[in-house]
């Protein structure tokens, strides 16, 4: 009879049972114990195998841009390749897309109690979304073929899936959250756990910078007076503007600066392309801020006593930067032109300007032919 069994003796006392018992315990924990080893080495023996087995596993996508990028409703199209060490029986192979947005980071705060002031109590804030989530088939058995076989060497299978249509945010990894875009690739095997591979794919939402908000030129002013004890100086007055507010990453931000130095110290244009992350909870009762600079060209110093100073400056947008996100509940990314004229020994005077990273560069219209 398989099973445990309690080793009583027929005229034994009533204080032998415990001890009986203890026994019991002690031989059904090391059989447990035994079993769960030899599981958990079961598994690690497949994997191990599956491992060398499989090799040099890729995931190539084929793109029409020089980014790599997808967006809303695009087919991808691509291949699944793989090199086998020995002769193989597959079952199928199945691919599953999925887009995911997420965000978490933590608080300190002041504990209860009569002590409460020195104890610091740890919060985390998170929240997650799912955009979509869909698995299709690459490859699978039929019932003439129950499992194919397949020979040493490379195997190369072809695959095309469309995203789904909807108004999904861009890729971004930040320093409290991501949205993700991913591809995830099974191999199943008769009597094998399932192989997994994942790879991440760059998202692209559409915005075009041909927008007429997005081509408006952008304008601002700024004046202060720079004050010593019972002294003031000259005005010193700064007007900026750039020629539109829509931009594609990689482009140039032209800035215009009129400037008016009436005090008797040097001063000096700078400009900077600020990033701003922010990350919600659902509801967004609760926020958290990151800004980071991600260029900055300085302008020409503009000597005391100087009026109606012109000062071109260019500001670079570096190539990988992510594009603007609006469109996420959790995840936020916004980009400002931080315009300002340093002045030694006082604060700067600063113009800000809001702009929009967008995937869509502005058309510039073809002349009309000549007329013949």
């Amino acid at each position: 009879m398989n099973g445990l069994t309690f080793p009583f003796k027929k005229n034994g006392s009533a204080r032998d049972a415990p001890v009986c018992i203890s026994w019991a315990c002690a031989v059904w924990f090391k059989q447990y114990t035994h079993s769960c080893c030899f599981f958990f080495r079961a598994i690690f023996f497949a994997q191990k195998m599956f491992g060398e087995t499989f090799k040099n596993f890729t995931i190539h996508f084929n793109a029409n841009n020089p980014r790599v990028t997808f967006s809303s409703g695009d087919f991808m199209a691509g291949q699944i390749s793989f090199d086998l060490s020995k002769e193989t029986k597959l079952s199928s192979i199945t691919l599953t897309l999925n887009g995911k947005a997420k965000v978490q980071w933590t608080t300190q705060g002041g504990g209860g109690g009569r002590r409460g002031r020195r104890r610091r109590q740890r919060r985390v804030h998170s929240a997650r979304l799912e955009f979509f989530n869909f698995s299709q088939i690459v490859m699978q058995e039929n019932n003439a073929v129950p499992n194919t076989t397949l020979q040493p060497g490379t195997h190369v299978y072809p695959f095309t899936c469309q995203i789904p249509q909807g108004n999904f945010p861009s890729s971004f990894h930040g320093v409290h959250g991501s949205i993700i875009y991913s591809m995830k690739v099974e191999i199943h095997r008769p009597w094998h756990l399932a192989k997994e591979f994942v790879t991440e794919f760059n998202f692209a939402s559409h915005i075009d910078a041909n927008q007429p908000h997005l081509l408006a030129p952008l304008a601002g002013s700024n004046t202060k007076t720079l004050c010593c004890l019972w002294c003031a100086s000259g005005p010193i007055s700064m007007t900026v503007c750039t020629e539109r507010k829509g931009f594609v990453p990689g482009e140039m931000v032209k800035i215009i600066c009129e400037l008016s130095n009436g005090s008797s110290r040097t001063v000096t244009p700078h400009a900077t392309l600020i990033q701003k992350q922010m990350f919600y909870t659902h509801n967004k009762c609760n926020r958290r801020l990151q800004m980071k600079n991600l260029a900055s060209v300085d302008g020409q110093p503009v000597n005391p006593s100087s009026s109606e100073v012109y000062s071109d400056m260019m500001l670079p947008i570096p190539l990988n930067t992510t594009l603007t996100i609006s469109n996420c509940p959790i995840l936020e990314l916004d980009y400002t032109v931080d315009v300002s004229l340093r002045i030694r020994g006082s604060t700067d005077l600063k113009v800000l300007f809001p702009i929009v990273l967008c995937n869509i560069p502005v058309y510039a219209p073809q002349p009309p032919p000549p007329y013949q």
